[in-house]
This record gives C-alpha cells, structure tokens and sequence, in this order.
C-alpha cells in the first residue's frame, strides 16, 4: 500500500506519523519486535526524510502532495501457530527479497490482536538515492507469492486459492474465520459444564485448568493468559446463557444448556510463570475467589518447575544457580556482540553516504572554490555545497589517510550482515533460555524460601 503525504501535511510529518503507530511499545513489547534494515529505528523518520531530500537533489523530481513516501506490507499470521520473534524474522526475510535489498525498511510485529501481524514500512526512495521503487501491476501478488513460500518453508499456513476482495477481510473469510477470543470463552464453559461440576468452585477449577483466570464483582469475569483484558460474563457480550446467574443454573440443572459449539480450540502452551505471593495480594484486597484461583495456579506451575528440572538433569541447586549464570553471560556476550555489528553496519552505511556525496559534489565545491568562495555561487549550489563539506568533515573525525571504495566497503557490510544473521538466532534461543531459567530459579528460591541476599550469592544448600 503506497503512502502518500497527503494534503496539509509535510513530508517529516506524513513519515513520523507512519513508524510512530508502527513502532508503538504497547504492541511491539516495548521494541523488542522492531528490526530495521539500513536505518535506525529510532531515527528512521529522519533517514526516510534526508533520502527524500538527496533524491530531490540529485534528479530534481518533486510530486508534491502526490508523493509516495513509502510503501506499507501487512503480513498476518493465523492464531497459535507462530512466535513473535518468528514471525518478525519472516517478515524481515519477506522485504528484504522482494526490496533486493535496495530499500531501507523497519519490520514491526504487533501483538495486540489474537493473531500475530507484522507492519512492514519501506522507503520509496533506493539507498544510492537515484531511484525510486516503482510499484508495479501485480506487485500485490508478488509479495504474496513470496509470503507464501517463506511460510511454507517454516511449516506455516498459508491461503490457499486467496479470492481478489476490497471488503472486509471478516466478511471475505466467511464461515472459515478463526475463532474469536469471546468464542473461544464459550467453548470453554461449554466444555467444562459439559463434565458436569458439582458447585460453582468446581467449575471454576475446570476453567483454571483450561488456561483461564476469573475474578468475581459486580461481573464475573475470565482472562486467557494470552489475553490482556477480561471478558465480563453479561448478556450484551457473551449472551444470556452465559451470564453468572445462567451459569450457575446450568450447573443446577435448572437451565438447558446450549449445543457444544463445535471445533478444537487452541492449546494454550505450556508457559513457566513466575509464583504468585498470595497473601501480599490478598493484603492488597484480592478476595478468596482469587485465592483460590491462585493457589491452583502455584500448584501447576511449581509442577512444571520440577518438570523442567528434571527434563535438564538439574538436580542441586548450585548446579542450577551455575547454569544460570552461564546463561545470563553468554546472553549478554551474545547481546554485547549484536550492538557491535549493528553499530558497525550503521557506521559502514553511512560511510558509504559520505563517500557517494562527496563523490558528486566535488566537481561543484571544486568551482566554488575557484569562483573564490563566492557568496552568490553558493547559495546557487547550496545543497551540494553542504553535503560535500559534511562529507569531508565525516572523514576527517575518521582520521582516514585513504578513502576505502564503495564496493570494499558493501563486501565488508555483507561479511558483517550474514555474521549478524548467524548469531540472531542463537541471540534469540539463548535470550529465551535466559527467561526460562531466571523464572524457574525465582520459583525455586520462594518454593524453598531462599531469602533474597542469599539467592544472589549461590548458597550451598541440598539436592533439589
């Protein structure tokens, strides 16, 4: 999808207003979802903005409101399937092939709705800022043919026969669109009344057991752990036999309960979560509903705490506070290591800038020195004037005897891109070990009541 300035805006306020809503926190885990290629995420609005101004520059074309400042891809994913950082790399490897590697772009995966999706903004404008992409018939379908093998590829779903269709995307999947997460609650107090539970705390136990959370109030409510907010079980949200009063006749037999809705709902994935301290939230006025809720909810995860101590022949803890460690080192080496090649890539590409600029602009600083530093002849050949000197004065705070070529120069920026390549997968495995271990660490030192101080110092103490 091309974005265009628009009217009453101006090109640094259509580009800012673009990465603001695509790089939000809340949708992108605080940024740990945003990748970018040739540019800086944080200071991407001001790259897109100076290439615009170097290609205007360079071949004098200017569209004014009908300018295309970039180009947007939309790539989702169904619901279950696929990890977030996954789902990032995918969409990196989706414009980087179908851009050639000419565009800068930021790859960004939101995670605010039930499915993954990722953001994908392009500059219109090349890196050598000569040309700009030209958005071909059938580019839609190229991106798609690509999407589409890439997914395959790692195993993903992917539309099969897609129908051509500028409605709703809702309405164009039909009886075949996933469940939404109401549905999904449906299906689950089906299921579980469908076992027939003796009382209301039975039933409660059995949502519990299905990855869900409640809290009673003036509304009873449920949370998926995947979800962010409570669904309240009221007539104008779930229906009327889903409301707390209909629940509780169901489970009296007072009430016919509704045909189970059919289809599989998804399992929610064995996550390790952290202990919750019980009687410090029952201080903060949690009432016994919760209390219950959360004492099941330390069994499980105590359970899946031993599980994974044993499935890793874990068996003291020193051993584990060790292994532990290990981990955090070798992720902050691993992260340590990842900032130095994106920095070298950074100040690789913009060498490559300088040394283009000067390049183009020294037959006119030539004259402008011979005219005797004109003051006229300047505010003639300003622009060129400026990125000439910049450039020179980038190479000087380099301290450069010899300017290295162009095409040394993108070798050595593809020796470090495929470095970085090969320890992102290995940054984001150890990165998830990390979290894994410090939680299960957590959970053994409250399971064990291992005070603080002496948990930062790896105590001798028994076998797990």
């Amino acid at each position: 999808m091309p974005l265009h300035i628009g009217k009453g805006r101006t090109v640094a306020e259509a580009i800012t207003d673009s990465i603001d809503y695509l790089q939000d926190p809340e949708k992108t885990q605080k940024g740990e979802l945003v990748t970018s290629y040739e540019c800086d995420p944080r200071t991407a609005d001001n790259e897109f903005l100076l290439s615009k101004r170097q290609y205007f520059i360079v071949t004098g074309r200017d569209q004014g409101d009908r300018d295309v400042i970039a180009y947007h891809i939309r790539q989702s994913f169904r619901p279950g399937e696929i990890t977030a950082d996954l789902a990032n790399k995918i969409g990196y490897e989706l414009v980087k092939h179908f851009t050639k590697g000419k565009h800068a772009f930021i790859v960004a995966t939101h995670t605010d709705k039930s499915h993954l999706h990722n953001h994908i903004y392009f500059n219109s404008t090349t890196l050598d800022c000569t040309r700009k992409f030209r958005n071909f018939i059938g580019s839609a379908f190229a991106v798609r043919r690509i999407s589409d093998r890439i997914c395959l590829e790692h195993g993903l779903s992917v539309v099969d026969n897609p129908k051509p269709s500028r409605g709703h995307y809702g309405k164009w999947l039909g009886d075949n669109k996933p469940l939404s997460n109401k549905e999904k609650l449906r299906q689950t107090i089906d299921k579980v009344l469908a076992e027939k539970p003796d009382d209301l705390n039975a039933f409660f136990s059995g949502m519990v057991v299905r990855g869900y959370e409640y809290k009673r109030g003036k509304y009873l409510s449920f949370r998926a752990h995947a979800n962010k907010k409570f669904t309240r079980c009221r007539e104008n949200v779930l229906g009327v036999d889903y409301t707390e009063e209909a629940i509780i006749d169901r489970i009296a037999g007072r009430r016919t309960s509704p045909v189970l809705r059919g289809g599989e709902l998804e399992s929610v994935p064995e996550k390790i979560n952290l202990l919750i301290d019980i009687q410090l939230r029952l201080k903060a006025g949690k009432g016994l509903g919760y209390e219950r809720w959360a004492k099941v909810f330390n069994l499980k995860q105590a359970a899946q705490t031993i599980n994974y101590l044993q499935e890793h022949g874990i068996l003291g803890y020193n051993e584990l506070a060790e292994k532990t460690s290990e981990v955090v080192t070798r992720f902050n080496s691993l992260s340590d290591r990842m900032k130095a090649l994106e920095e070298s890539l950074k100040d690789n590409a913009q060498l490559q800038k300088h040394i283009i600029n000067y390049s183009k602009t020294r037959k006119t600083y030539v004259e402008y020195r011979k005219a005797g530093y004109s003051k006229r002849f300047k505010e003639t050949h300003e622009a060129d004037i400026l990125l000439h000197q910049t450039a020179k004065k980038a190479f000087n705070e380099l301290s450069l005897s010899k300017l290295p070529t162009v095409s040394s120069l993108r070798t050595a920026y593809a020796k470090t891109l495929e470095e970085k390549k090969k320890i992102y997968s290995e940054y984001h495995t150890a990165r998830d070990e990390m979290k894994r271990l410090l939680v299960v660490k957590a959970n053994v030192d409250q399971l064990l009541d291992v005070p603080k101080h002496q948990a930062d110092r790896e105590p001798d103490s028994p076998a797990l």
